[in-house]
């Protein structure tokens, strides 16, 4: 192992690809991000330009290597999508069911940090170049692709 490789922490996951049903595992964040205090987030991990990330599925001991194209999502239990207090309670909540390739639903809510006039579904949606969001339940964060994402309806 080289001795300039950054740490990495696991953390427990659900992967669900254009394949197969989802699973559970664990993903990699860096233990330290030149952008922030703290670890990185597995949505920056995400929305990295690497084409892959390392998932350990909780049923095999191999790391599998796992094309970020061909997810459609990564979720988290209990996580909240903002891990700032402050930001999460300034955020506006919009409510939002997506519509996948393949016919697969997720209702949740998207926590948007934008101007008022410009915090309309469409414009989170939009504000963002990178592949990955996040849509938030109470009993997970979903990082979703765009790119797999057939519509998506506000629910307020």
């Amino acid at each position: 192992m080289s001795d300039f490789s950054l740490p990495r922490t696991p953390l427990p996951a659900h992967l669900l690809q254009t394949q197969g049903a989802s699973r559970p595992g664990v993903v990699y964040v860096m233990e330290r991000v030149a952008d922030h205090d703290g670890p990185e987030t597995v949505l920056e991990m995400l929305n990295r330009p690497e084409g892959f990330f390392a998932f350990r599925p909780a049923d095999e001991s191999d790391v599998l290597l796992v094309s970020k194209a061909h997810t459609m999502w990564l979720s988290q239990d209990r996580q909240a999508p903002i891990a700032d207090p402050a930001r999460l309670s300034a955020a506006r909540l919009l409510g939002t069911e997506l519509t996948l390739v393949g016919g697969a639903t997720l209702g949740g809510w998207a926590s948007v940090e934008l101007p008022t006039p410009h915090a309309r579904l469409l414009d989170y949606l939009n504000a963002s170049p990178h592949p990955f969001f996040a849509v938030w339940t109470h009993a997970s964060t979903h990082y979703v692709n765009r790119a797999h994402v057939l519509f998506a309806r506000p629910l307020d």
